[in-house]
């Protein structure tokens, strides 16, 4: 049983669907002992940071979720709020990446969001990227981004910059694409997730 985090944000019925067609079986919850009996966790996003960070904190997730020690998905706003802070409203955020997401300044060719199908290039040997080729295409909606760092998996450049499309410490990973929506690649990615094993989960 896969857990998917419920706290305000969209996109959940295409991360269950997409889940559904590998055969998997979901939960969505914001309660922690629902999340707790699951095998892996995925925390999805399509909205505002602040708005969703508050969602988190009346629902004492932002800590919870910290903890958690079996594999466990950030997709899209997923990523950026496990990151520190985001310049979306000026928002803390949670603070398992030690990162600063930042507005994409597009121009004439590229626009904000950035919105449709491009390449990523694993940066790490990552079991998440397993069987997915440099230069892989998948699909991207958003207006923020994350910098490359020291957790940084995979890269995308967009917009004369290049951005983390992918981060991970720990159990804990974060692609800034949707799997969900990426056809046969964004399928092997969450295969490969899923293929993941995890301990118990700490409340």
């Amino acid at each position: 049983m896969v857990g998917i985090v419920k706290y305000g944000a969209g996109n959940i019925t295409s991360v269950r669907c997409a889940l559904d067609r590998l055969g998997v079986t979901s939960v969505v919850s914001d309660d922690m002992e629902k999340l707790s009996s699951c095998s892996h966790v995925i925390f999805p996003g399509v909205g505002e940071a602040s708005t969703a960070m508050e969602y988190l904190k009346k629902a004492g997730l932002d800590e919870s979720l910290k903890k958690i020690t079996r594999p466990f998905l950030g997709i899209c706003l997923g990523m950026q709020l496990m990151c520190r802070w985001s310049e979306e409203n000026s928002t803390d955020c949670m603070g398992i990446f030690n990162s600063e997401v930042g507005l994409i300044h597009g121009d004439i060719n590229n626009k904000v969001p950035h919105m449709g199908w491009n390449s990523i290039t694993p940066t790490a040997d990552d079991p998440l990227f397993a069987s997915i080729p440099s230069g892989e295409m998948f699909y991207f909606v958003h207006s923020y981004r994350v910098p490359v760092e020291t957790g940084t998996i995979a890269t995308c450049p967009y917009a004369g910059v290049t951005f983390s499309a992918a981060l991970r410490i720990g159990n804990h990973a974060g692609v800034q694409f949707h799997p969900e929506k990426s056809g046969p690649a964004g399928a092997q990615v969450l295969k490969n997730f899923l293929a993941q094993g995890g301990e118990a989960i700490c409340i």
